[in-house]
């Protein structure tokens, strides 16, 4: 029955003691009480064997006199003689679970006296003199002073010990460190010793509670974080499982360095099975819909400092839904939820409107909210149903008052509430709904009009507690959340966090819940230093701030809804066209989700060198009977795939060929040149037929799009002509009238459109990718995306699957590949860097469907990726050098590449 929980807030277990509890000593009603005596820090607590017996506990600081039969110091109140074992006698005791029953302690008031037979009679002298010690370190005066003392008896515990090397799992076993920490958990720690091998994780309690040993086995660590405990970066959490809101082991060390040690020697055993995730990399997840919202919320808490272990930082969800007197929950409706883009706190109008004058008269430091939103009484205020002994350890023993209790969500409607200011807890989405009912039969209390506290009672749409759940999960991944969503991170874990947009956002707490809000090491008063610390660990902590810029919304489905078994299983059977056929006339979503999903069974058709250089372009017809190239050897080829044979060779100057494409109707190749033009040159008539000099150095690249020509070049330009097909394909010279002009700082390597022809995008020969809006040729975001020439950019397709049921027509992502052998991913919207993978050489070019990446390396091999994974999934040997160019068609099912080996590769999905 005793645990961890039965001590005070900030107190240690030390060691415990097979005693016997005598009750009216040598009387004719002596009662005698087997058990086990506990030595904690501010505390002595008695177990008796026999369940229907309270546990007995005694404050130190309530005691008069604590004596052993061996002392001989009769003038001293604390050592006097007495037979038998240790008698303490104390002004006050509290009994505990009295009948085996959570309740309420009893408090009993008056001297009394208890006298402890120990199992070892040589050890009671040991026993005394350490309750001594602990005894006068209660009595201290000043808070500092009592944990100064104790902190300094059990670090010289600690270091009277060591760990059992005993306890290995292996003699073979390879130690790398050992070091005293803390196990956390849910408002008590416990000291002990930490060790480290080649191949567990150990954790070896100072008292041997709950058990002697702690093993965790590194290589089922799935997951580790460092932790802000206590304000200080001293926690380490690790988990086996991938997905777990809680975790294996929570430990506070007393040094940083111990921590970081630590945290190095498991992350470089799991570097190599697991992949590290960042808030950016399951942003892109959620955004793709891979993963859910639940699931989005339970990383971002986890990267943010939140551990169900510390419930001063404990997970934090959005209170989403505001009907609460419905019949009928209606998720299609808007008005069924709350504002996410407000603080709960601000959604009262009368409430802010007093908050925000107390705010502006406030002297500084300024804040809004008097308390947080997540806390340990908050949290327990939920939980108190499952987690009694919690509350009673944070209240001294003693549960809330029955009407201020979590007691029906009616009253908890967050628009009417005038006081309401706290988020929801993950158990609110989750499957486990034990905690809104009292199957424990807890007292807890009677509300005014005599009704006592039993189940949470419900809104009207919930038939009970797991419908209630179920819902509330329906709810959390229901469109309008999903749309809003980011609004919520945005205050809660993002950029509306701190500074002047929390302000403007009514987001503002005090000072010491923020991390950096005070350095303890720089505080000298013991007791100012435990005053703050109390303060914040009973106050609540705000997240650490993950997004500094505002966060990309969920992309929505705008398209038709597919099943899930079309979208992640589509079989061949399936299919709408038998994919041996050259090509998909009907061009459905299924068939190029079917390409993709099959591109690992890209292979080899043919190959044929038809350059003297290294190719830099390749267009085709829309018929497919014809590929155009460019080259350095500055040449513009034509070749027939029917014939294979080169059909066409033409040089418009003697500088190398950067790029080319076809206008519409095949009648016209674009071809850009190192020498600063651009030809034109007809298909039909066999020459060239016109010549834009629009630039000062070499042309990079070129895109068309809706009449319009859009061109880069090293003279720091991107221009925008006006281009339409039956005006080029006249043997008239055309007059090339300047549109728009974009000026980048350094030359321009690359551009790319997004489907709707309204953003461009650019990278440049120093790294920086910039996003621009062509109507008014404006730069939206510029971004030092990498450290070296971006190679290749372009926009997440038209189509592209959304959380295995939609399609969607946005282009919101811009996937970057460059010199510094990284590709990145940037969210349009917003100009936030969301993912960044890290590959073994440069990626010259790719293709991509929004997950999954087609690349061409420097060494010739084709690359295929699992963004989301950041790992490569397949190799595929290609050319002998450098993949400088690739093509592939609108079914995806079709790629042609070529490489500094001067050869085009054609490749065909064998399915």
């Amino acid at each position: 029955r005793f645990s961890l929980l039965l001590l005070n807030l900030e107190e240690y277990y030390f060691e415990q003691h097979t005693a016997t509890h005598i009750l009216n000593k040598d009387c004719k009603d002596e009662r005698k009480f087997r058990g086990s005596l506990k030595i904690c820090s501010k505390s002595i607590i008695f177990e008796p064997d026999d369940n229907i017996q309270p546990i007995i506990k005694i404050p130190l600081r309530d005691c008069i006199s604590i004596k052993a039969p061996e002392d001989n110091e009769a003038n001293n109140p604390f050592t006097r003689n007495t037979s038998g074992g240790i008698s303490v006698v104390c002004s006050q005791v509290f009994l505990i679970k009295e009948r085996n029953v959570i309740a309420p302690y009893k408090t009993v008031r008056g001297r009394t006296e208890h006298l402890f037979q120990l199992g070892v009679a040589w050890k009671v002298a040991d026993v005394v003199q350490t309750l001594h010690q602990l005894y006068r370190a209660s009595c201290l005066d000043k808070m500092g002073d009592q944990a100064a003392m104790i902190t300094a008896i059990l670090q010289s515990r600690l270091a009277r010990t060591s760990f059992d090397k005993n306890r290995f799992q292996s003699i073979s076993e390879t130690l790398h460190m050992e070091c005293k920490a803390e196990m956390v958990t849910p408002l008590v720690t416990n000291p002990g010793h930490v060790c480290v091998t080649d191949a567990n994780l150990y954790f070896q309690p100072l008292n041997g509670y709950p058990k002697p040993v702690v093993q965790i086995t590194l290589q089922n660590v799935r997951r580790i974080y460092k932790r802000r405990h206590g304000l200080m970066p001293l926690g380490l959490e690790v988990f086996c499982t991938e997905n777990d809101l809680c975790s294996d082991i929570y430990l506070k060390f007393y040094n940083y360095q111990d921590r970081d040690e630590v945290y190095f020697l498991i992350a470089t055993y799991i570097e190599n099975h697991i992949a590290e995730h960042t808030a950016e990399s399951y942003m892109l997840q959620w955004q793709r819909g891979h993963i859910s919202n639940y699931q989005y919320l339970l990383h971002l808490n986890n990267l943010a400092d939140r551990s169900c272990n510390d419930l001063s930082q404990y997970p934090v969800f959005p209170w989403i839904i505001a009907d609460y007197s419905s019949s009928v929950l209606d998720l299609t409706k808007p008005e069924t939820f709350r504002d996410l883009s407000k603080p709960v706190g601000a959604l009262n109008k009368e409430r802010l409107d007093r908050l925000v004058t107390r705010y502006q008269e406030m002297p500084d430091p300024k804040f809004m909210y008097g308390s947080h939103y997540s806390s340990p009484g908050y949290v327990l205020f939920y939980l108190v149903r499952v987690a009694p002994e919690y509350m009673l350890c944070l209240q001294n023993g003693k549960f809330d008052h029955a009407d201020r209790m979590f007691n029906r969500f009616q009253r908890a409607n967050i628009k009417s509430w005038l006081f309401f200011k706290f988020q929801l807890i993950p158990e609110f989405y989750e499957n486990d709904s034990s905690f809104l009912v009292n199957s424990l039969k807890l007292d807890l209390g009677k509300r005014q009009g005599g009704k006592m506290v039993e189940d949470v009672e419900l809104p009207p749409w919930a038939s009970g507690p797991d419908d209630f759940l179920q819902k509330s999960q329906e709810a959390l991944e229901s469109p309008y959340v999903s749309e809003h969503l980011h609004e919520w991170i945005d205050i809660i874990f993002g950029y509306k966090q701190k500074g002047s947009e929390a302000v403007a956002a009514h987001n503002v707490f005090h000072p010491l819940t923020y991390e950096g809000g005070v350095d303890l090491n720089s505080i000298m008063d013991p007791n100012e230093k435990v005053a703050l610390l109390t303060q914040i660990l009973e106050f609540g902590q705000t997240p650490k701030q993950l997004f500094t810029t505002p966060h990309p919304q969920r992309i929505i489905p705008k398209l038709k809804s597919l099943s899930r078994a079309s979208s992640h299983s589509i079989s061949i059977a399936e299919s709408p066209v038998s994919p041996n056929e050259e090509s998909f006339e009907d061009l459905t979503e299924e068939s190029i989700t079917l390409a993709w999903n099959n591109i690992a069974k890209l292979k080899l058709d043919k190959q044929y060198k038809i350059h003297k250089e290294a190719i830099t372009g390749i267009a085709v017809t829309c018929n497919g009977s014809s590929v155009f190239t460019t080259s350095q050897d500055s040449t513009l080829k034509m070749f027939s795939k029917d014939s294979k044979t080169i059909q066409r060779s033409v040089s418009f100057s003697n500088m190398a060929l950067s790029s080319c494409l076809i206008l519409p109707g095949d009648t016209t190749v674009i071809s850009s040149s190192w020498d600063n033009h651009i030809y034109f040159y007809s298909i039909a008539f066999g020459r060239q037929q016109d010549v834009l000099m629009g630039h000062d150095d070499a042309v990079s690249k070129i895109c068309w799009r809706d009449g319009r020509l859009f061109s880069a070049s090293w003279d720091s330009t991107v221009k925008v002509w006006p281009c339409v097909p039956g005006e080029t394909s006249s043997n008239k010279k055309h007059h090339f009238e300047l549109l728009a002009e974009l000026e980048h700082d350094v030359s321009v390597n690359t551009i790319d459109l997004n489907a709707a022809n309204t953003i461009l995008a650019s990278g440049t020969k120093e790294g920086t990718v910039s996003v621009w809006d062509i109507n008014t040729a404006t730069v939206l975001h510029q971004l030092p995306c990498h450290s070296g020439t971006v190679f290749h950019a372009a926009f997440s397709p038209a189509f592209f699957i959304l959380f295995a049921s939609f399609f969607c027509t946005d282009s919101r992502h811009l996937l970057s590949t460059g010199e510094d052998c990284c590709f990145k991913v940037i969210d349009v919207q917003t100009g936030m860097l969301i993912s960044s993978v890290t590959t073994e050489e440069p990626q010259r070019c790719f293709k991509w469907d929004g997950n999954t990446i087609l690349s061409g390396s420097q060494s010739g091999e084709l690359l295929i990726w699992d963004l989301l994974g950041g790992k490569v999934t397949e190799r595929i040997k290609g050319h002998t050098g450098a993949v400088t160019s690739m093509w592939m068609n609108e079914q995806c099912n079709s790629v042609i590449t070529g490489g500094e080996d001067k050869q085009i590769m054609f490749w065909k999905l064998q399915y």
